[in-house]
């Protein structure tokens, strides 16, 4: 009977070590530096009521074409997370904490379209959300937090782009403006975003489709059309980046459709990738989304960050290597093998990365594997330690020739200490 092979779908992928070391490595270093600006680890439902979602606007593509929708067992409509926003901004709306409300979030995300470089149907992403504060300079602070993590992992490309949404009023009134405008110019645009013009035209704005992009090319800027007062607020986002030390541009197509986005908006890019797939995470103000989610009204404002992109990008640059995976000891037991277990299990309880190998195999098969693993010192118990309570202790990263030394099995911690900490500095 022929038993069928089963591969991971389509858009989707297996991170297998060490590759997966350097993402644990870059969720690390995301953390540690996001929890030192007070962000707190928020783990949220992969899946939720559809109706979140479909909050985020009807007219997106994600709600109308990407979403994973099922019905469970229960009858009820549900999807799976196609970002990360609008679930946190249902945690806050449902459990209420404290305001200010600061979190990050590692994740995956699904989506049903076709796969692009550096994302999947199922992709993950790093992330901050912030709930409670209106001040602009707080719109700096997520922005730069962003910026100085990407920085972090070596990447020099980079570019910043930002623009203001301005407030609901004056997005409306840009709006109708935009779709007269686009109307002179329906026949030039790509036929997916025609349909926009009179319902959604920022998202015709915001369109990547080459036709659309160049038919809009001298559209009218929003950053021109905003209240003096949203001006002012734009301006205390741009110095703010400019005291950080932070490089940025203006970039009046970078709109988002949606109602309840207002002022700032920005995306961090990278050079090294395509100008299709280029975009390594962005985010901005979201006033108006936790009242469409059932809250009070309360200011809002995050990021998303791919994280395959990221790493796409650090390749392209050369940057953030997989980290090289290193045991403290390897234990060469060929006796039975009850040593290995009984020293294996107390190192590691002392502290040290240890391995050790299996069922019974000689020496010289056990010192390849020891050689192998990367481990700077092999503990070996043969016949004469085994009878004596006694290690061979054998440098494995010398260039000298062997070096090693026979200790008692009680001195075993403090002596592999030494050695580590001997071979770490020729190391």
């Amino acid at each position: 009977m022929k038993v069928e092979r089963f591969s991971a779908p389509k858009g989707t992928r297996d991170v297998l070590p060490p590759e997966s070391d350097r993402w644990a490595e870059l969720v690390v270093g995301f953390a540690g530096q996001v929890g030192r600006a007070g962000y707190g680890l928020l783990v949220s439902p992969m899946f939720e009521d559809v109706g979140v979602f479909a909050r985020m606007g009807e007219g997106t593509d994600v709600v109308r074409k990407e979403m994973y929708e099922f019905e469970d067992r229960g009858g009820r409509r549900m999807a799976l997370r196609p970002e990360g926003t609008a679930s946190a901004v249902r945690a806050w709306v449902q459990h209420r904490p404290p305001l200010p409300w600061k979190v990050w979030y590692v994740a995956p995300n699904f989506r049903y379209e076709a796969p692009q470089a550096g994302r999947y149907r199922q992709h993950h992403q790093l992330g901050v959300e912030l709930l409670g504060v209106d001040d602009p300079d707080a719109d700096v602070e997520v922005i730069v937090l962003l910026w100085e993590f990407l920085c972090s992992l070596g990447l020099q490309d980079l570019e910043l782009v930002v623009n203001t949404m301005g407030t609901p009023e004056d997005r409306g009134r840009y709006a109708a403006r935009l779709s007269r405008w686009l109307a002179e110019r329906a026949e030039s645009l790509d036929p997916e975003d025609r349909q926009k013009i009179d319902t959604h035209p920022l998202r015709v704005l915001d369109s990547k489709r080459p036709a659309t992009v160049a038919a809009t090319r001298e559209a009218p800027a929003l950053v021109d059309a905003v209240s003096a007062e949203s001006r002012r607020r734009f301006e205390r986002v741009l110095e703010g980046l400019t005291g950080a030390g932070v490089p940025h541009r203006v970039d009046p197509r970078l709109v988002r459709g949606l109602d309840y986005y207002t002022h700032t908006t920005f995306e961090i890019r990278s050079a090294a990738l395509d100008a299709a797939q280029n975009t390594l995470g962005g985010g901005g103000r979201y006033d108006g989304l936790v009242e469409a989610l059932g809250g009070p009204p309360t200011p809002g404002l995050g990021f998303g960050c791919g994280v395959e992109r990221v790493l796409l990008a650090c390749d392209r640059e050369g940057v953030f290597p997989c980290p090289e995976r290193r045991l403290d000891a390897f234990v060469v037991d060929v006796v039975d093998g009850s040593a290995a277990r009984e020293i294996t299990l107390r190192l590691r309880k002392a502290g040290f990365s240890v391995d050790r190998a299996w069922g019974g195999r000689s020496m010289k098969s056990q010192m390849r594997a020891a050689d192998r693993s990367g481990a700077r010192v092999a503990v070996i118990v043969g016949e004469d330690e085994a009878s004596s309570g006694e290690v061979t202790l054998r440098d494995l990263r010398s260039d000298g020739g062997a070096v090693q030394k026979r200790i008692a099995r009680s001195e075993l911690e403090s002596e592999l200490g030494a050695w580590i900490g001997r071979s770490r500095e020729v190391g």
